[in-house]
């Protein structure tokens, strides 16, 4: 698991230049999983969200737009990234560890973390901590890059490792900050690993729905009500 030290300065590097990369780097599609994760989220209609490893707030934004009614917090422990967000319209940020959260056991109806816990130095502890915040009932959404399992599984490889950390190092100057993606995504359990995970920290009915030919996943689970 990656080095929580690292992780932060790193974010903190290419703050500036976060969203952008982001865009380029997907071809924009990371807004539609984004908007795949906010139609979810609409029809719970919950009252009260976290966004855990928020960044510069690209999910958090979105799901402020599309849920008014809905207190949203965004969440990181990137300060120099909690200010993007905020300077974006982020109305409530929150310096935190996501393995300490600051908040109350069954605040919240849902959780979301979107490529943020793969970063994460104990993704076990992260979301215990995520479970222990929500509501009997609530749910959590992570978002997260995975593996083909198709034909596309060997080119994108090659793109994540040979070709991507170029690409964000022409767009940040940090190409370091990059270079350890392609093994974090290797090494991050996907499938039924992240469900038999979500299952061991507490939660049920876990869902993993992956999206772009398997470039990226979607993975849900429910707090047990009792």
């Amino acid at each position: 698991m990656p080095d929580a030290t690292y992780v932060r300065d790193a974010f903190a590097r290419i703050a500036d230049r976060y969203v952008l990369t982001n865009h380029v780097l997907s071809l924009g599609t990371d807004i539609w999983w984004r908007r795949v994760v906010t139609s979810r989220i609409k029809k719970w209609k919950p009252a009260a969200l976290l966004d855990v490893a928020s960044g510069t707030g690209d999910l958090a934004l979105e799901i402020q737009d599309e849920c008014p009614n809905c207190e949203v917090i965004a969440s990181d422990f990137c300060a120099e990234m909690l200010a993007h967000a905020a300077e974006r319209g982020i109305e409530k940020t929150v310096v935190a560890d996501a393995l300490n959260l600051p908040f109350s056991d069954g605040k919240f109806d849902v959780v979301t973390v979107a490529f943020g816990l793969r970063n994460m130095a104990d993704y076990p502890a992260a979301l215990r901590e995520m479970h222990r915040v929500l509501k009997p009932g609530g749910h959590l959404l992570i978002l997260d890059f995975s593996l083909p399992q198709n034909l596309l599984r060997g080119p994108y490889r090659f793109y994540l490792h040979r070709i991507l950390p170029h690409l964000a190092g022409w767009l940040t100057g940090e190409k370091d900050a990059y270079e350890y993606l392609g093994g974090s995504i290797e090494q991050f359990p996907a499938g039924e690993k992240m469900n038999a995970l979500l299952e061991s920290v507490g939660f049920s009915e876990t869902i993993d729905t992956p999206l772009t030919f398997g470039v990226v996943s979607i993975y849900q689970g429910t707090k047990a009500v009792s």
